[in-house]
């Protein structure tokens, strides 16, 4: 059952109740990430993410948050996103009362000790090596700045560059959060075997807290690019990360749920075309994979592969050919049957966890304001034909649309992919 109240502040609250659970998921979402940065603190909220858990008012240490919720056996995390940030309890419901005082706590009264500050600067820093190492890890960072472009937000990395990491004054985090952590903008999402005084706790811990509403808006995202575009990262690695990225659909988009389907087809498992033909038949790579992912204004489809340093022209041929083939011929009706059946499975896999489920509502609620059941995605994707799959690929896979990452020892030169997908 799935209820929506809106507290006097203007808060949200969502409540997603599952009776075959004892947990309970308490999750609140705030609308701000890296799209809404400039230049100069591009991080600035992913490192507040960070911040939340260094001590409040009434737990100054973050040490006194931890042992709150590991004396009860709760997992706890948050992260950050380009459009918006998370934060979570879950754990046993009758413990439901703990999670929503700790995170009003977290989100209204953090203290933001300078020493805490200073400590984690080095941290992030090393969150940034971490990924910057790991070229499997960094290439969503790269083929997105090439995709939305290094001067757009979208194109930022979350997690910022290092010289502002090391230099953002304590203020700004205040200051930051005054701006975009309004009650009136959050969503406060509880999911699994929901208490039945769960929205009074609600009030008690969150509806006291007022500010204006003024919900702040990013940067719109606009195409403006008119020829393909290749990004390349050096680094001295046995193989190469390869990314093609292709500017898609937004939420909401009525060929989404088409995209979704034919990224099924072409590299979302393990029976797809790309891992058949260009895997298990060629050995071109070890790992290769295609996504639909959106925003509230665009998307991005991508296709990520990691390919021998030495056959990396004969992996971009196998890829193109697949596209080409996409773009010219119908899908089998074998083919669209079985990806549409996948994704039903996934998702009902996915969304057996709490944590999983108040994700699915709190992201819908946060982005688009609107509460889609799985029920009605299904039916969405069950309605994709075979023509519209085609269309789709028509439109997305075209010259001017494409941008080629890697990264590895070797420049990739100008590839056929990027002119001749017509």
């Amino acid at each position: 059952m799935i209820k929506s109240h809106r507290l006097a502040n203007g808060l949200n609250v969502v409540t997603v109740t599952q009776h075959d659970t004892a947990a309970v998921t308490v999750m609140v979402l705030i609308p701000v990430g890296s799209r809404y940065e400039t230049k100069t603190n591009n991080g600035i909220s992913h490192f507040l993410e960070h911040l939340m858990f260094k001590g409040t008012t009434r737990r100054p240490t973050t040490l006194d948050i931890s042992k709150a919720l590991d004396s009860v056996g709760a997992e706890y995390n948050a992260y950050t996103a380009k459009d918006h940030t998370l934060y979570y309890i879950k754990l046993a419901n009758q413990h439901t009362e703990l999670a929503l005082d700790l995170l009003s706590d977290m989100l209204f009264h953090s203290v933001f000790d300078p020493k805490e500050i200073e400590r984690e600067r080095g941290v992030i820093v090393e969150e940034i090596n971490m990924y910057q190492d790991n070229p499997l890890m960094h290439l969503d960072t790269v083929l997105e700045m090439g995709v939305f472009g290094e001067h757009h937000p979208l194109g930022y990395d979350i997690a910022g560059p290092k010289p502002n990491i090391t230099h953002l004054p304590r203020q700004a985090f205040f200051r930051f959060m005054q701006q975009h952590y309004r009650p009136s903008t959050m969503q406060l999402v509880i999911a699994g075997n929901v208490p039945h005084n769960t929205l009074a706790l609600a009030r008690r811990y969150f509806g006291n807290y007022t500010q204006p509403h003024r919900r702040l808006r990013p940067k719109p995202f606009s195409q403006s690019q008119r020829q393909s575009t290749i990004v390349y990262r050096h680094k001295d690695t046995q193989q190469t990360q390869l990314g093609l990225g292709l500017v898609a659909y937004p939420y909401h988009h009525p060929w989404l749920p088409a995209a979704q389907v034919l990224a099924i087809i072409l590299g979302g498992n393990m029976s797809s075309r790309l891992f058949i033909r260009v895997r298990e038949r060629q050995g071109l790579c070890y790992s290769i994979h295609a996504e639909a992912s959106s925003y509230t204004d665009t998307g991005i489809f991508s296709i990520q592969a990691g390919v021998d340093n030495q056959r990396i022209n004969q992996a971009i041929t196998a890829i193109s050919t697949e596209l080409q083939l996409l773009k010219k011929d119908l899908v089998t009706s074998e083919e669209l049957h079985s990806a549409q059946e996948f994704i039903k499975g996934q998702l009902a896999l996915r969304l057996e966890d709490s944590s999983a489920v108040a994700s699915w509502y709190g992201r819908q609620a946060v982005l688009t304001g609107k509460l889609i059941s799985p029920t009605v995605k299904l039916k969405q994707i069950a309605k994709v034909d075979r023509q519209l799959v085609r269309r789709v690929a028509r439109q997305l896979f075209r010259p001017g649309n494409l941008t080629l990452a890697s990264i590895g020892p070797q420049r990739i030169k100008q590839p056929s992919i990027l002119t001749t997908v017509s």
